[in-house]
């Protein structure tokens, strides 16, 4: 910075009562160097004193973060989390009520079922001389099937969204498996920012805490168990299918994050690693069968 040029505050050419001008001003102003920013704002006629700049200031920044916060809410990884959320939510909470459903029918008839299916039975069920009980046991079986039946549609808005959101995380990881850990580490940006040995264990919490307190072994794996790369591959190599796809899944999380391409041979590559992983147990497998037929 030259010596003598001017050091211009936020304020500079705003108008007391303009927010969206304040808000802009927090938000792309900058300064060199420090200085009196109060003092200067009375001088230029922004404020009458330094207490009214103090309450424009925070007027001002308080709307600025309002605005930022409300915008990051509206981005499109954040509607994938509040609706992957939503769908657990809605899941939970009619399998909890079709167990109510099925405890209250087993006290009224001996061929009650269980669980969702069973609460559809009952919606689609006429009875010609219902009891004001049977009434409201079907009531509450309509809802269930109704939070069965939104459970399903935020589960296709999410599998339909995710993929554009994050083409090559979900490409990777499926669209549930994806949305549920965008929404474990409350974001993409977060996400992309995560090592690959957090990313293995998101989901995994209380074993970790349990782990670290020295009550539990180390978690291999939290909600990527769930991928069929993990789940159906050899307990004995379950753990090193668990890093090479949580790495996977960082660089896929980085690319949608920063560039937003599609790298179709992070799939490949993935396939290729996983197939390696599982080919080892079975050349440990063909070893022993072959040390038993020597023996």
């Amino acid at each position: 910075m030259s010596e003598g040029a001017p050091v211009t505050g936020w304020f500079e050419g705003l108008e007391r009562g303009d927010p969206d001008g304040a808000r802009d001003a927090i938000e792309t102003g900058s300064a060199e160097e420090a200085a009196d920013w109060p003092a200067r704002a009375v001088e230029a006629g922004f404020a009458d004193t330094e207490e009214e700049y103090y309450a424009a200031l925070r007027e001002a920044t308080i709307t600025a973060a309002g605005e930022a916060a409300a915008e990051r809410e509206r981005a499109d990884d954040r509607q994938v989390i509040h609706a992957v959320r939503a769908m657990d939510d809605t899941e939970r909470m009619a399998n909890e009520l079709a167990e109510r459903v099925a405890e209250w029918a087993a006290s009224r008839t001996e061929d009650a079922g269980t669980g969702i299916e069973y609460c559809r039975e009952l919606v689609d069920r006429e009875d010609q001389n219902p009891d004001p009980a049977d009434d409201r046991l079907a009531a509450l079986a309509e809802r269930v099937v109704d939070l069965d039946n939104e459970a399903a549609e935020l589960e296709a808005y999410v599998e339909r969204t995710v993929r554009t959101v994050v083409p090559n995380l979900a490409a990777l990881a499926g669209p549930t498996l994806a949305a549920r850990l965008l929404a474990l580490a409350g974001g993409l940006e977060s996400l992309a920012r995560t090592s690959s040995s957090t990313v293995q264990v998101l989901g995994a919490e209380d074993a970790l805490f349990a782990h670290l307190r020295g009550s539990a072994p180390s978690p291999k794996h939290g909600v990527i168990y769930t991928h069929e790369y993990v789940r159906h591959t050899h307990p004995d190599e379950r753990g090193s299918a668990a890093r090479a796809l949580a790495g996977k899944l960082t660089i896929a999380a980085r690319i949608d994050h920063y560039a937003g391409d599609r790298r179709p041979d992070l799939e490949r590559e993935l396939d290729e690693r996983i197939a390696r992983i599982r080919a080892r147990h079975d050349d440990e497998d063909i070893d022993d069968r072959g040390d038993d037929g020597a023996a």
